[in-house]
């Protein structure tokens, strides 16, 4: 047995004991409890008297601190050198460990405590193993146990009889007489305004028994300094309170180590998580004196410190910075030096950047304490350093996804510049600047767009128009006009950004290329892919010979001009383009880059739209599962994954598994980015979609019509978005055959979209098709078929006639000759568009598909079975291999093959 000397008096705990006892004597290999509750709860307390009253039960028992990998290997070793100790001179540390462990794997009877556990997985590879005893676990974490098949047990406070008798006792524990000079006087009153909790308990009991003061009297102590609302992290429970109001009677203890009082107070400003240890390297002392501090801390418990970090209880940190100038610790003016200090530790210990993912660990270990220090410091008394430290900060946030509480930041950051620097400093522009885009990425561009407005008004004003920074608000300002629709202001803005550019900077600096790339890409929304991949084309060129083929930069020219590819129809060079671009990110910025996971985004993007699910899913599938080990599951670009998985699951005919992710994004989009975000509002549109797809209009309706309605209310009425939801909820109506709503909003729609976006744009050829679509439905082939038929010369003109679009209005009109009963034409039709997409989409593509079927069943019309039984079977066998038989595609030829037997 190598159990610890008990740390205190143990009163009570009966049904605690009881349920430990309950755990250890269940049946089975290996018999696992885990007790957890808050730090000084008394876990190690409880699992020592335990221990000790199976000594003559269990044999070994042995106690390992586990607090790391390293001390659970070392324990076993000891174990092992008691076992055998023939063996401890012989073998290595972990040749001992391995040898402890398989003695426990093949002997029954014996007890081992594994104290202290920060993760179940240190102790999993032990727990994984065949052993035939008992296990007790003591950890502060709850989680994860039930992992290791442990009976997981919560530790709470003493009941209140039990806390007086642990006080008494201590305060009583003298081995002198104390019968004349204790009392117990107040001893009730006290330890309810500790909570009970056996750490506060034991250290007023200590301080009782040191000073010989009564309980009443130490109460009164600590009434004569009230705890006030100090802020949101240090409101708590009552038992948090009473060990912070402790604080100043033990520091009083370390006056001989002034340096333990400046590092409290500095402490007291970062987070209650682990602080690195680390963090304290920048200071201007000595280091030993550093440690010895640290050592002193630890020892009056004010502290908790293991090899890498260092953890203070968050009232404690409460006390120590709050000032108070009858109290030599907390002084107004060491509080305002421990602030300045904190700031600075903070700013000099924060990575090089904030995008790039090997630097994240890092920011998330820094990001509680930074968030503390902001929260716990009132604006007003906001510096520039503390500025500059939030700003960084707000920027990583921004990057996370985090976005409202990086406006919250930004808008602190500005405050604070245009009180110190004025409004007209640079760094007070960039700050602006900064809001601005995240306004923007919230989605808030009415008060975006008018914050740009002003930035690159001042910037013109202050820096001149030529001034990189100028030119970069230009751009930023023609994003948010292209992110509102408004490429009627964008695309000129881009255009003058880019000449500017070119004037100043030259046509090959890096600033000059990104122009060059965003009015390609403003082209691109346009429409007007006819400019847009000309300048993709020439703007990756300028890359891959100015700055290399590996550049960040230049694998983002390549990626854009494979999506641009795609969006012309032409995968034929988009998906060649898109898989080279992934191979090219995760060679050169690794795998669980962004940059990478949207490369595997898109590529599964393209294999979609070829038709080729088999190669789409799982890919969409990775790309989900890798975003949200990296990114987080609430990061924006997560949710996009999720939306992109349940749209292909959507399309493979699986609406089973869509559904619920398509209301899964919903509900996180909602709570993550708010009801009026625009990816939220898409995330409604697109489940309401699904619902149609179901064939429950009933809920998709009324989803269409929320979505819309919203859609007007924060983006406008000539908002892209806006038209589609329009165009969703007229194509929903024809679906439902109320044709009196769909056509009026249909023809709405198209004369917006003429107006907006102009005749040419890909969603007005596609919202003149769909009003063909309501006219044929009403059987009005007179508005229809001439409408189809100049749907399809725009889109052979504007798109190309190998173009997907194009090849579906091919075969609308084919339709429309054919309900017409003008088979002379609707055949020949029919037959071409199958032979185009067999050529450009391939044979197994889903388009392709349908047009063997619909040539199919255009023959059966025309009574020529001899054609349409072999097509149909054809068809049905290959919706089957590529689909599946369950698909919706699958049945609809099924059916039409049975109705001809």
């Amino acid at each position: 047995m190598n159990l610890p000397s008990p740390a205190g008096l143990f009163v009570g705990r009966a049904d605690e004991l009881a349920e430990v006892e309950a755990a250890l004597t269940a049946s089975g290999e290996v018999v696992v409890a885990a007790v957890h509750g808050l730090g000084g709860i008394g876990k190690s307390t409880l699992a020592v008297h335990y221990a000790r009253a199976q000594a003559t039960m269990c044999n070994p028992v042995w106690w390992i601190t586990a607090d790391s990998p390293a001390a659970v290997q070392a324990g076993l070793a000891a174990l092992a050198g008691v076992l055998e100790p023939e063996l401890a001179a012989v073998l290595p540390l972990e040749a001992l460990a391995d040898r402890g462990a398989s003695w426990l794997a093949v002997h029954e009877g014996w007890l081992l405590v594994l104290d202290d556990v920060t993760d179940p997985a240190d102790v999993a590879p032990l727990l994984g193993r065949t052993l035939a005893g008992r296990v007790l676990v003591t950890s502060r974490l709850g989680e994860g146990w039930h992992r290791l098949g442990a009976r997981v047990l919560r530790l709470d406070v003493l009941a209140e009889a039990e806390a007086v008798d642990l006080l008494t006792r201590i305060v009583a524990s003298s081995p002198q007489p104390t019968s004349s000079t204790v009392t117990t006087d107040g001893a009730l009153e006290l330890v309810r305004e500790l909570g009970c909790l056996p750490l506060a308990v034991d250290q007023a009991g200590a301080y009782l028994h040191q000073t010989r003061l009564s309980p009443r009297a130490y109460l009164e102590l600590l009434r004569r300094q009230p705890m006030v609302m100090y802020d949101r992290t240090a409101r708590g429970s009552d038992a948090e309170r009473t060990i912070a109001r402790i604080w100043r009677l033990t520091l009083d203890r370390l006056a001989g180590t002034p340096l333990a009082g400046d590092l409290l107070r500095m402490l007291a400003w970062y987070g209650a998580e682990p602080i690195p240890r680390t963090l304290l390297d920048g200071l201007d002392a000595e280091p030993s004196e550093v440690q010895h501090a640290l050592g002193e801390l630890a020892a009056y418990n004010m502290i908790t410190l293991d090899s890498e970090t260092i953890t203070v209880h968050r009232l404690v940190q409460a006390v120590a910075r709050t000032p108070d100038s009858d109290d030599p610790h907390r002084r107004p003016a060491d509080i305002d030096t421990a602030r300045g200090q904190a700031t600075d530790l903070l700013r000099d210990a924060l990575p090089a950047t904030h995008a790039e993912p090997a630097d994240w660990p890092a920011w998330r270990t820094l990001l509680p304490h930074i968030t503390a220090l902001a929260e716990h410091t009132p604006p007003g008394a906001d510096t520039t350093a503390t500025a500059r430290l939030i700003n960084r900060v707000g920027l990583f946030l921004e990057n996370q996804g985090a976005i409202h509480r990086a406006i919250d930041y930004f808008k602190r950051v500005r405050a604070t510049y245009e009180r110190f620097l004025g409004s007209d400093h640079p760094d007070t522009l960039t700050s602006r600047n900064n809001l601005a885009y995240a306004y923007q990425e919230a989605g808030d561009l009415g008060r975006a767009i008018p914050l740009y407005e002003a930035t690159l008004a001042d910037r013109e004003r202050v820096l001149g128009g030529d001034l990189p920074s100028t030119l970069a608000s230009r751009n930023n300002l023609a994003y948010a006009y292209q992110e509102a629709g408004d490429l009627g202001r964008a695309i000129p803005l881009y255009e003058q950004t880019l000449a500017d550019s070119e004037r100043v900077l030259g046509g090959d600096h890096p600033d000059t290329l990104a122009s060059r790339n965003n009015l390609a890409g403003a082209y691109q929304t346009a429409g007007d892919l006819g400019r847009a991949i000309p300048l993709y084309e020439a703007t990756l060129a300028d890359r891959e010979r100015v700055l290399g083929g590996d550049h960040p930069d230049t694998l983002a020219s390549r990626n854009n001009l494979a999506y641009a590819y795609q969006e012309a129809g032409n995968l034929g060079r988009a998906i060649p383009l898109h898989q080279a671009t992934l191979a090219d990110r995760e060679r050169v910025l690794g795998g669980d880059h962004p940059d990478t996971l949207a490369s595997r985004n898109n590529l599964a993007t393209a294999y979609q739209e070829a038709g080729d699910l088999g190669r789409a899913i799982p890919l969409y599938e990775q790309t989900l599962a890798d975003r949200e080990r990296v990114l987080g599951g609430d990061h924006p670009d997560t949710l996009a994954s999720r939306n992109n998985l349940a749209y292909a699951y959507e399309s493979a005919g699986d609406l089973g598994r869509a559904i619920p992710l398509y209301e899964q994004t919903l509900a996180d989009s909602e709570r993550v980015l708010g009801g009026d975000h625009p990816d939220t509002l898409a995330s409604r549109n697109n489940l309401a979609g699904a619902y149609q797809v179901a064939g429950d209009l009933g809920r998709a309706i009324p989803l269409y019509e929320q979505t819309l309605a919203d859609s007007e209310r924060v983006l406008g009425g000539d908002y892209p978005s806006t038209l589609t939801f329009r165009n969703n909820l007229a194509s929903a109506y024809r679906a439902a055959g109320n044709l009196g709503r769909a056509i009026p909003l249909h023809q709405a729609t198209l004369a917006d979209r003429e107006r907006v976006l102009g005749g040419d744009h890909p969603d007005t050829l596609a919202s003149r098709n769909n009003l063909a679509t309501d006219y044929q439905d009403t059987g009005d082939l007179g508005r229809a078929i001439p409408l189809y038929e100049q749907t399809l010369a725009d889109c052979e003109r504007v798109l190309g006639g190998g173009h997907p679009d194009t090849l579906a209005s091919r075969n609308n009109l084919a339709y429309a000759y054919q309900s017409a009963g003008d088979l002379g034409r609707a055949i020949p039709l029919y037959e071409a568009t199958l032979a185009e997409r067999e050529r450009v989409l391939g044979g197994d593509h889903p388009s392709t598909l349908a047009s063997r079927n619909s040539l199919a069943t255009a023959y059966q019309v025309a009574g020529d079975l001899g054609r349409a039984i072999p097509l149909y079977e054809r068809a049905l066998a290959d919706f089957e291999r590529i689909l599946g038989s369950d698909h919706p595609g699958t049945k609809a030829v099924r059916d039409h093959l049975a109705a001809l037997e």
